[in-house]
């Protein structure tokens, strides 16, 4: 087990973890002209990241360590913050264009540490990530055109 390649995994499962939580916030919470095709487009994304956030605690797991699991441990190692207020509809797309690309650089990180270990499941694993984050930034960043 590469100790450096559980550390980068666990970051990446906290930003994921975080990026849901505020997606499904703002998926029960967003008003205006926008409110149907956001809505949608929300739940999507959330409902992937759901399916995403075990994927990368099963690989934690796989590598012989304990996955973070509380809400304590992820604001520890996240990049992303939490929402705490309510914004508008186009603050809540701005702000998740924001995290797609943190994500996608905590993915760029597993990529690095797993390759210099030939990791190659997690280098999948994270490249995966990486396609997913980058496609939810395009199409949040579609609406503010």
């Amino acid at each position: 087990m590469s100790q450096q390649t559980v550390e980068a995994l666990s970051k990446l499962l906290a930003d994921s973890y975080t990026i849901y939580l505020k997606t499904h916030n703002y998926h029960w919470n967003v008003t205006g002209p926008m409110f149907t095709t956001l809505h949608g487009l929300f739940e999507t994304q959330y409902t992937e990241l759901a399916l995403a956030v075990d994927e990368i605690a099963e690989r934690i797991r796989t590598l012989g360590a304990p996955a973070p699991g509380s809400y304590s441990a992820f604001m520890q190692l996240a990049a992303i913050r939490e929402e705490t207020g309510s914004p508008s509809a186009t603050d809540m797309i701005r702000n998740l264009v924001d995290d797609q690309a943190t994500v996608s650089g905590t993915a760029k990180a597993v990529i690095e540490v797993a390759e210099a270990v030939s990791d190659q499941a997690t280098v999948d694993l994270a490249t995966r990530r990486l396609d997913v984050h980058e496609k939810n930034a395009w199409m949040l960043r579609s609406h503010l055109e």
